[in-house]
């Protein structure tokens, strides 16, 4: 791809396609466009596809900006969103040979959710590391055993190739290409715009606990996590969660992962590091303060969750985030 640095706005190109997921086309697109507002002229941010009118996965009528461009030497960045329409887009020869054709000559290519099945398709993952929405993982590496697919980062940089999870973590892949053009301070600027806790950091494993697992159908499950949310410092352990669940250790333990999606362990200290993450960047109580609270006992617990979980140490994530918060 080409390199070098811009010296006239940078232009930002989402492919869509017809059954294209709304949210990945028009999250990033909105990223880039309020960076653009807090530094004006940093991008140019369109839309094109080669169906000129087309639907989204939802039925909301797009009409693309324009086709898909001839000259690509000039594109900046091209994003590839996913959605339902995908496998049919995979068929569509035009597309795929445009994006091969992009994918040498743009200084960068992302996609979004199940948009990486179009970049493979292109070749354009042949060999790189990769990464898509969690149901769809184990499908891209059966399909193009030639990727290197990882399951759990919220997004995936291999070279100028990105890819990224499901729906909301493309606003997250955007911000860090928007942090990569402009510096730090734009890319959380417009977080805060966008009412987005944090920036992720990439190749980090997704902070929030709620994507790591689910609510139990109503009933003693439910108000068992319920119950744990609020007594994190308390005896979360498996005898003493199946104990309160009035079930037998094993049934518990095979209940809870098929209804929650993961074993009560995992579940409790993704509460946990939850609960450390918004404690370490809103407060100043010290570090095994805040280990005693969360209920992980000792800082050193707590450093190997966070180090284990987010790839990140308590300390570094306070310094990085605590002025954020703040703001």
């Amino acid at each position: 791809m080409n390199s070098g640095e811009a010296t006239r706005p940078r232009r930002i190109v989402l492919v869509s396609f017809p059954g294209v997921l709304g949210l990945d086309l028009v999250g990033p697109a909105e990223v880039f466009s309020t960076a653009s507002r807090i530094r004006p002229g940093a991008y140019t941010v369109e839309m094109v596809s080669s169906a000129a009118s087309h639907q989204t996965s939802s039925g909301l009528g797009l009409t693309a900006g324009g086709p898909l461009p001839r000259r690509t030497g000039d594109l900046d960045t091209v994003i590839v969103p996913g959605g339902a329409g995908v496998g049919d887009a995979e068929e569509d020869a035009e597309l795929v040979g445009w994006l091969s054709r992009a994918g040498d000559d743009a200084r960068r290519v992302a996609s979004v959710c199940t948009g990486a099945f179009l970049l493979a398709r292109a070749g354009i993952l042949d060999g790189r590391r990769a990464t898509t929405h969690w149901a769809s993982c184990s499908a891209l590496a059966r399909r193009h055993p030639r990727v290197d697919v990882v399951r759990d980062p919220i997004f995936v940089r291999d070279g100028d190739v990105y890819t990224s999870a499901g729906v909301t973590a493309g606003m997250d892949l955007a911000l860090a290409l928007v942090e990569e053009d402009l510096g730090p301070e734009v890319a959380l600027e417009v977080a805060r715009w966008h009412v987005m806790f944090v920036k992720r950091p990439g190749g980090q494993s997704q902070f929030s606990a709620s994507l790591a697992g689910q609510l139990a159908e109503p009933g003693p499950l439910r108000a068992l996590q319920e119950w744990i949310a609020d007594n994190l410092d308390a005896d979360l352990s498996i005898p003493a969660l199946a104990a309160r669940a009035h079930m037998s250790e094993r049934n518990f333990a095979r209940v809870f992962q098929r209804e929650v999606g993961v074993t009560p362990a995992r579940y409790v200290e993704g509460m946990r590091i939850e609960r450390a993450r918004i404690a370490l960047s809103e407060g100043s109580r010290p570090v095994d303060a805040v280990a005693r609270d969360c209920g992980f006992g000792t800082a050193t617990t707590m450093r190997r969750a966070f180090e284990r979980r987010l790839r990140i140490r308590p300390s570094d994530y306070r310094a990085r985030f605590r002025s954020v918060a703040r703001r």
